[in-house]
Order: C-alpha cells, then sequence, then structure tokens
C-alpha cells in the first residue's frame, strides 16, 4: 500500500519558526517600552504632553532633593522637559540627546499638579517628585500649550530616549508625533492579530488538502 504523506506535517515546522519570530517580535516591542513616556501630540490648535509610566533611580546621584518647584515647560535646544507640575528632587548620572529641536524656553499654558516628571538632556538631570525616594514608583503627569504647533515650539518629531542603566525602568523616553514608540497595548494587538490571522491560514490550507 502506497503511504501517503501529509503536506500539514511538512507546513507544521514552517508554522512553529514563523510562530517563533511573532513571538519574539512582540516581546521586543513590550522590551521597549519598560519606563517612563512621554508623549507630546498636536491637538487641534494646541500641543499636549502626557507622561506616565515606572521610574526605577538605581544608578542615579542625588542632586538636590531640597523643595524646588517644577514648572510645566520645555526647552528643546536643552533636551529639556517638564510634564506636571510640584515640588521636585533632581538626580543626575543619565545620558541620552541634548536637545530634540531648535526652540527656546515655553512654559506650558495648563498642567497636572502631584506628579512633577522632567529631563535635561544637556545636564543629564532627571526631575522627581520631591517626596519620592528610591523606586521604582509610577506616573502620570500630563500639559497643554495653547495655540502652538511643533513647529512654533521648535520640537523636532521623532522618539528620544535617555537611559541610566540596564535594569528595567532605567530609562525616560520622549515621542514628538505619531512616528514613535508604539505602546504596549498596541504591541500586545498587533501579536494576536498576527497569530490570528497565522492560525486562520494553517486552518485553510488544512482544509485545502484535506
Amino acid at each position: 500500500m502506497k503511504t501517503i504523506r501529509s503536506p500539514l506535517k511538512s507546513f507544521r515546522p514552517a508554522l512553529a519558526r514563523t510562530l517563533a519570530v511573532i513571538i519574539i517580535w512582540g516581546l521586543s516591542l513590550w522590551s521597549v517600552q519598560a519606563g517612563y513616556i512621554v508623549t507630546l501630540s498636536q491637538v487641534g490648535p494646541d500641543v499636549v504632553a502626557t507622561g506616565s509610566g515606572p521610574i526605577d533611580l538605581t544608578g542615579l546621584t542625588p542632586l538636590n532633593v531640597g523643595s524646588v518647584f517644577g514648572i510645566a515647560a520645555t526647552i528643546p535646544s536643552d533636551g529639556n522637559i517638564i510634564t506636571g507640575s510640584g515640588d521636585v528632587a533632581e538626580y543626575t548620572g543619565l545620558t541620552g540627546p541634548m536637545s530634540f529641536g531648535s526652540g527656546g524656553l515655553t512654559i506650558a499654558s495648563s498642567s497636572s499638579l502631584g506628579d512633577p516628571v522632567g529631563i535635561d538632556g544637556v545636564s543629564g538631570t532627571i526631575f522627581l517628585p520631591q517626596l519620592f525616594v528610591g523606586g521604582p514608583g509610577s506616573f502620570f503627569d500630563n500639559a497643554t500649550y495653547n495655540g502652538v504647533t511643533f513647529a512654533s515650539l521648535g520640537v523636532t518629531p521623532g522618539t528620544y530616549e535617555w537611559t541610566w542603566g540596564t535594569g528595567a525602568n532605567q530609562n525616560f523616553t520622549l515621542q514628538i508625533g505619531p512616528a514613535g514608540v508604539p505602546d504596549s497595548g498596541s504591541a500586545f494587538g498587533l501579536l494576536v492579530l498576527g497569530l490570528a490571522a497565522l492560525f486562520g491560514a494553517s486552518r485553510l490550507r488544512a482544509l485545502r488538502l484535506a
């Protein structure tokens, strides 16, 4: 009797390899998201800054832990942005871009209170809520710049990252415009869609070969 070899068996190794690639790709996207992220978006006639995420201070050195009031503002030419307002402490020891545009000082029209977080690329300094000690801690803040555009604010669209260690949550990412780092929710959604599409394709091929 002639043995008929199922084409589906030869398809399984390829399926496994493709699944592995998709999973690794998805995990790599998630790993990019570790740490604190600020996004600058054009919303109608205004630019809105929204920051969120965890921060771990391991590897940083306290520079000023006294009572200094941080005001939501940005100085793109100095790699400086603070989102949220309130008493801040300063820590030094990070590295990253020294600018993200050519603009000078612009103070936000309004901002949230309580979770001020910021960065100064020139001095390698990060600003955090004054009462925050150690870490990691998670923050959320926002600021609005009324009646401006990216051009008038003097920022260059893109993704900028500052780091101070190799562990999780030891980075600060600034995303300007839509072409930045995808959020973890988007990465997860793309991963699920990819797996669903791959599963559907394998089922369709199996039915055709039946």
